[in-house]
């Protein structure tokens, strides 16, 4: 059973945008599987650029 069974029917463009989409989300899964573990460090970091910025003005 195809994943999309539209597909022969879908337009160039619109093949070409789902591609796109497809591939983003796995690039941002990807990301996130990957730097996960970092995840924590880098809202601390931004919260910390925060508190920096209010109290030097």
């Amino acid at each position: 059973m195809p994943l999309l069974p539209r597909w022969r029917y879908m337009t160039d463009e619109a093949k070409a945008l789902t591609r796109r989409t497809a591939v983003s989300a796995l690039v941002v899964l990807a990301v996130v599987l990957v730097f996960r573990s970092l995840l924590p460090w880098v809202l601390v970091a931004v919260a910390a650029w925060w508190l920096w910025k209010a109290f030097s003005r």
